[in-house]
This record gives structure tokens, C-alpha cells and sequence, in this order.
């Protein structure tokens, strides 16, 4: 994918009606500091159009980034932040679950977990509740420039298990540092969206 233009399109909070975009849509999930809003800014070639921070649960809305008129990144709020309250959490699972099942062009959920630990019990959890919701996540493994290279194949098969990932699941390693696996990322998201618009035009 060759960037031309990016722009951060809509902003959706908790009471925001949802939009009714024109082109398609894939989705990054992602506990809080797993570095979402760094591989979104890697895939965008921009250093901070996304707001990284390192304080976690920064992000409490649904991001729509418009891609060169042609698709959109859509940045899902960080769950698993141990300081929301209850009553928070709530509001944002209802808020994600509104998008989940309101969204005509969502093509593919994307989540994304530490390359370094087994999930956690909240990635689990994720992974689970996008599987009910309809969905077959694909697994983004972070920060692979903090293991080495022999332990890679080890840690991605701990990740599929601790997940219970089903059969076939994909799991692409990245590095938001070396931007390892953002061609990889591109690549699987153009044959969605092509398969996409093949599927439509038949």
C-alpha cells in the first residue's frame, strides 16, 4: 500500500452515533500499552498522527483513519487497563459492541498482543468475545525486537495456545522500532479488501 493521504476522519465516544462509511474497514484491538497506536502509525507512515503514550488507556474512542479515500484503520480504546472503573469497562465493551454489529464495512479485527508474554487473561477474554461477536481475529504479535531471534516460533506457538487460537488462525509478528511485518500486515489487509470487492462484484 502506498500512502498518500491519511486523516484522522472521525472521532466516536461512548454516546457517538457510529459512521456510515463509504469504504472498507479493518480493526486494531489491543490490551493498553501493546503498542496499537504504534503499529497504526507504522502502517500510516506517520510518527504521531496516532497518539502513542506511556501511560496506558489513553485511547477512549473509536479512531477512524481515512486511508487515501480508499479504506479506513479503525483504532479500537485499549481494554484491560487496570484503573477504569467497572462502570468504564462497561461502556466501552458496549461502545466496541455497537461498532462490532453496526459497521457495514468491517472487513477483518486485528489483535494485537505482547510478543514477550503469554496472553493474558484479558487477552483471552478478547480473543473469546470477538470470536462470539462473529469475528476470527488475526493475531499481530508486538514488540518483536525485544526477544530474540531464536525464541520467535516459541513465543508465537504460546501465544496461539494461550489464546486457544482456533485452527489456521493467522499470527504475524511486528516490531514497531524496525517496522518488521508492516509489509506482511499491508499485504494480508490489500487481500481482504481485494477479496472483498471480488466477492462484491460476483
Amino acid at each position: 500500500m502506498v500512502i498518500k493521504n491519511v486523516s484522522l476522519e472521525t472521532v466516536c465516544g461512548v454516546t457517538s452515533k457510529m459512521p456510515d462509511n463509504p469504504y472498507c474497514e479493518v480493526a486494531f484491538a489491543g490490551k493498553s500499552n501493546v503498542g496499537k497506536s504504534s503499529l497504526i502509525n507504522a502502517l500510516m507512515n506517520r510518527k504521531s498522527l496516532a497518539r502513542t503514550s506511556s501511560q496506558p488507556g489513553k485511547t477512549q474512542t473509536i479512531n477512524f483513519y481515512n486511508i487515501n479515500d480508499e479504506m479506513y484503520l479503525v483504532d479500537l480504546p485499549g481494554y484491560g487497563y487496570a484503573k477504569a472503573s467497572e462502570a468504564q469497562k462497561e461502556k466501552w465493551g458496549e461502545m466496541v459492541e455497537r461498532y462490532l454489529h453496526s459497521s457495514k464495512q468491517l472487513k477483518a479485527v486485528f489483535l494485537l498482543v505482547d510478543i514477550r508474554h503469554d496472553p493474558s487473561a484479558n487477552d483471552k477474554n478478547m480473543y473469546e468475545w470477538m470470536m462470539y461477536q462473529g469475528f476470527s481475529p488475526i493475531i499481530i504479535a508486538t514488540k518483536q525486537d525485544k526477544i530474540k531471534r531464536s525464541q520467535l516460533a516459541k513465543q508465537l506457538k504460546a501465544i496461539k495456545e494461550g489464546l486457544g487460537a482456533k485452527p489456521g488462525t493467522q499470527i504475524l509478528p511486528f516490531s514497531a522500532e524496525t517496522k518488521q511485518g508492516r509489509e506482511e500486515i499491508w499485504e494480508l489487509i490489500e487481500t481482504i479488501i481485494k477479496d472483498d470487492s471480488a466477492e462484491g462484484d460476483s
